[in-house]
């Protein structure tokens, strides 16, 4: 492929990669649930650097680029367009699973399938469902988990034209315009920051380098060059032969594997100084290791760094004599949190989001200035839409949603604490993701943790934690393939595309047939096979958590922990103290988003990912300096490359198999 024609690389998009970027978006969501529902298969989606989306770039950008050799004229599809469909891709398809419909439905009909006269959620709960927002009949209800009579002798169609439409159709109305009005406020959101983050902070995306080096290849009419570096040969080399061994030895016992998970917890004792790595484990993930390459060696050192001393932490406190009962942490929303000592996140994502504003202060009041005519538009290519309308868009958008709230149930003032902790929590996160090269990323801390832990329960009305624990449990809680950080990769990839108008058009309409589709997939997969019959006991369990919680804090609010605020106030001093070191000493070797990180489930999986990334980025640069690295550096896109390649490929055999081959964290 080296003597290919070079393809031609305007900064406009022609209607035929509009058309393609939908047409593979929406088939992305109409796929998802059959296959991480009922196949088990390796997630389409799943992260922030979903498998579907690359896998589908990769080969079309080869199909184009070996097209265009073929052919001797430019490929049907130029760099900027190939890059636009894959990101409109990313961009839905978290909707379709983890992002909103793996537990939308569970949510919505919980309160009647799950109630007994034990739980008392008919008697509690039932009185303060908000009209039109949740299913009447317990007739469609039953048959949501069970299924259809006959369902699974049903084709697709028939499936979908037997779903009681009468029945969802105003609670799915309801709902899809909360849903779109948040999508609203986050775009707005990023079309504010855009320019801070991408111009004045200059901020690197490591999740984005190999899609933008293939682009780059691939518009200069080298894409063969790419692909055959010998660097990038052997990089792609250790994921295939990895994971086609282990592959194999799943469906036939006999082939020999490689371990890619190591129990070292049995090295730690229990009790002691290092019982904090008792359960301590060692993932292999060539992607990630080789992410971690790619982000700056200070973020990938804090990763694991952080890791390992919010672990000694646990021991070091029983040493000292300090045994904090679990019971102390109180009632809880967080996905993850199980120890008094993660509440030290609450404390240090309120002190990093104050960090975040402080830095863009300057560009934050030119927005404001802008919006309110105090100062003359201009014009970014890193924002999609005026400065002014994305300002008053936010404003207006957020002020909607806590007159939304306020109209089902929630005082005013709680009302816009809970959508204020909802934006921040996304906004943080967000930045943890994009900047520091996180795939897969977990909170520890709910937003509604902090909200609890800052004012105590007895701000919420029975109405209002309860409207609050369900929106959260839908939008705000389960952030492994949110969409805002999805947002801040969309305005990197499209800043050099002049149609910005059309842009943002396109995003509008994927991400509304995005929710529109989903929701028909999942339902249908529901009705056809029914919940009970599905993989989806994460989603149930997580989601009866939730309603447990909430009807524990309408009866019984209990009083804050001491040990709660004192770890949240030791969490936002040692923020303080990093984001002070951070900004004002070059030498300072750590970043404050590696403390954010330290008691997430993702590092529990990623840490030693990004160790060894850390450590061969440091050797590199050591010995061999920037010529060195941007040689070396292909063998690491290489072991990215190979683990979707590889992903994607036992993803197709799962979806014709009883069982699947996973290749990425689930």
């Amino acid at each position: 492929m080296e003597n290919q024609v070079p393809p031609t690389s305007p900064s406009t998009l022609r209607p035929r990669a509009i058309f393609l970027g939908l047409l593979l978006a929406v088939g992305i969501c109409a796929l998802t649930p059959f296959n991480n529902a009922f196949r088990q298969a390796t997630p389409l989606g799943g992260g922030h650097f979903p498998l579907a989306p690359f896998f589908i770039f990769f080969w079309l950008a080869l199909i184009m680029a070996g097209g265009g050799r073929l052919f001797k004229r430019p490929p049907w599809l130029n760099g900027k367009e190939l890059l636009f469909i894959w990101i409109l891709m990313v961009l839905v398809s978290g909707i379709a699973y983890t992002g909103l419909v793996r537990t939308f439905f569970i949510n919505l009909t919980a309160p009647f399938h799950f109630a007994t006269p034990e739980n008392r959620w008919a008697e509690i709960l039932t009185p303060l469902l908000p009209a039109n927002w949740f299913p009447r009949s317990q007739e469609a209800v039953a048959a949501l988990y069970e299924g259809l009579p006959g369902g699974r002798r049903l084709g697709w169609a028939a499936v979908i034209e037997a779903i009681p439409w009468a029945v969802w159709l105003p609670s799915l109305l309801t709902w899809g315009l909360f849903v779109a009005l948040c999508y609203f406020v986050m775009i707005c959101l990023v079309n504010l920051l855009s320019q801070q983050w991408l111009r004045n902070e200059r901020m690197n995306f490591p999740l984005l380098r190999v899609p933008l080096l293939m682009e780059e290849a691939y518009s200069q009419g080298a894409f063969g060059q790419f692909l055959l570096n010998r660097f990038m040969l052997v990089g792609l080399l250790i994921p295939i032969t990895l994971h086609l061994l282990n592959g194999l030895n799943f469906y036939f016992p006999g082939v020999p594997q490689m371990p890619t998970l190591i129990l070292a917890g049995a090295y730690f004792p229990k009790f002691g100084l290092f019982s904090g790595f008792y359960k301590l484990k060692i993932y292999i993930y060539p992607a990630f290791i080789g992410f971690a390459f790619l982000t700056t060696r200070q973020i990938s050192f804090s990763f694991w760094v952080f890791f390992l001393l919010g672990s000694l932490l646990f021991g070091l406190l029983a040493v000292m004599g300090y045994n904090i009962p679990a019971a102390a942490l109180g009632i809880t929303f967080g996905p993850t949190l199980s120890r008094p000592e993660e509440m030290q996140m609450i404390g240090a994502y309120g002190i990093f989001f104050i960090f975040i504003i402080w830095l863009a202060r300057d560009h934050l009041i030119d927005v404001a200035r802008q919006a309110f005519g105090l100062a003359p538009a201009r014009p970014s290519n890193a924002a999609w839409f005026s400065t002014r309308l994305a300002a008053w868009g936010f404003m207006g958008g957020t002020l909607i949603l806590i007159a939304w709230l306020h109209l089902i149930g929630v005082g005013w003032w709680v009302s816009g604490l809970v959508v204020s902790a909802f934006l921040m929590i996304m906004l943080v996160a967000s930045r943890i993701i994009t900047q520091g090269g996180l795939a897969y990323f977990t909170l520890t801390a709910a937003p509604l943790d902090g909200v609890v832990a800052i004012f105590g329960p007895g701000i919420f009305s029975a109405a209002g934690i309860f409207i609050a624990g369900i929106i959260q449990k839908a939008l705000f809680l389960d952030l492994r393939e949110s969409l805002m950080p999805s947002l801040v990769h969309a305005s990197r990839i499209t800043e050099k595309i002049k149609q910005r108008r059309v842009m943002v058009t396109t995003i509008s309409v994927a991400l509304l047939l995005g929710v529109v589709v989903s929701f028909t997939a999942m339902l249908a997969l529901c009705y056809k096979y029914g919940i009970r019959e599905l993989g989806l006991d994460w989603a149930s369990g997580t989601t009866m958590h939730t309603y447990e919680n909430v009807v524990a804090l309408i009866e019984t609010p209990p009083e804050t922990s001491a040990w709660v605020r004192t770890f949240a106030v030791a969490g936002a001093a040692v923020m303080l103290l990093l984001v002070i070191g951070y900004h004002r000493f070059y030498w300072w070797p750590l970043h404050p988003i590696g403390y954010l990180t330290c008691y997430s489930s993702a590092m529990r999986i990623l840490w030693f990912s990004f160790f060894i990334g850390w450590l061969c980025n440091a050797l590199c640069m050591r010995y061999g300096g920037v010529g060195l690295f941007k040689k070396v550096r292909y063998l690491f896109i290489g072991l990215i490359i190979g683990d979707f390649l590889m992903g994607g490929l036992w993803a197709l055999v799962g979806l014709f198999s009883d069982a699947s081959y996973q290749v990425l964290p689930s």
